[in-house]
């Protein structure tokens, strides 16, 4: 994928996120989910700034379901932000570029 992310898979999530040594960002989407397709966006311009300090994954829940599960995912978009493989933070819904570049700042410092 494009602008340095990542996608995961039940297969891969463990290595690509909880075996990360950088913090990493994950979007739990679906391919049906409009406001996912616009975050989809969003993401796509970010990423390329955050590069070298954030690690960025995308995670279908629909090829994804044990993952999703693990995860506590109810709805879509989920936004969580990892550290040494646990969940600092966690948010629900599409985030705006400016708040979510608000979102890694605070999350990177």
């Amino acid at each position: 994928m494009s602008n340095n992310i990542t996608n995961a898979s039940d297969a891969n999530f463990k290595k690509e996120v909880i075996e990360s040594n950088m913090p990493v960002f994950v979007d739990f989407f679906a391919s049906w989910c409009g406001p996912c397709k616009y975050f989809a966006n969003v993401l796509n311009e970010v990423a390329p700034l955050y590069s070298e300090k954030v690690k960025f994954v995308k995670v279908n829940v629909d090829e994804c379901p044990e993952v999703a599960a693990q995860a506590g995912i109810y709805s879509v978009p989920t936004l969580m932000f990892y550290k040494n493989g646990k969940i600092e933070k966690s948010m629900s819904g599409a985030l705006p570029k400016d708040a979510f570049i608000k979102e890694i700042d605070k999350f990177i410092q």
